[in-house]
């Protein structure tokens, strides 16, 4: 992996990290018991806050660190790509519940978040791409190595020299029979 993946790399984390810790600050300040709609709909959403806030308070951190301990990791880099789609499914629901229920200042600071979250998530979809592509070349390239070093050794191998010491005796040969030549058809002209 070059160093300037591996900048691109960090840049990426560190901006989906500032996006976070705004994205928890918006959460902390939203007033979900205050918003204009029956009390089902308010657990519902208070419950969907408190599994963002968890997501981003525990399980994005130790992702993004696991990706810095290998910034190469394919699996890593899906991982944090597959938690930010469930971030975003799950913010875009409170998101649209704001601008519905709650304030036109909690609607704005929550669509400001999504759109920042959105940028991360299409920017590591656009990583796992080149990281794959980067991998499926190196795979390629091991396989044709692999396979031209099996061709060179087979023909490098020695040839084993068998020594019969027991003579049998020879068989008369055998004569040709003559067989005869058929004439080819004759060729049609194309036309």
């Amino acid at each position: 992996m070059s160093y300037s993946s591996i900048t691109q790399l960090n840049q990426l984390l560190s901006q989906l990290e500032q996006t976070s810790q705004q994205t928890q600050l918006d959460l902390a300040k939203l007033r979900v018991e205050k918003w204009k709609t029956d009390s089902n709909n308010k657990r519902q959403m208070q419950t969907n806050v408190e599994s963002l806030e968890r997501n981003l308070q525990s399980a994005l951190p130790e992702m993004i660190s696991q990706l810095r301990m290998s910034p190469e990791n394919l699996t890593a880099t899906f991982r944090v790509y597959r938690n930010l789609t469930a971030l975003y499914d799950v913010f875009a629901a409170v998101a649209e519940s704001a601008g519905a229920f709650g304030t036109k200042d909690e609607f704005q600071a929550l669509e400001n978040d999504l759109s920042m979250l959105e940028r991360s998530r299409r920017a590591f979809a656009d990583r796992m791409e080149t990281l794959a592509g980067v991998k499926e070349a190196e795979l390629a390239r091991l396989r044709t190595a692999v396979q031209t070093g099996q061709g060179g050794t087979n023909s490098q191998q020695p040839k084993k020299v068998i020594v019969d010491d027991n003579e049998s005796p020879k068989k008369p040969a055998r004569k040709k029979s003559s067989t005869k030549s058929t004439p080819p058809p004759p060729q049609t002209k194309p036309q």
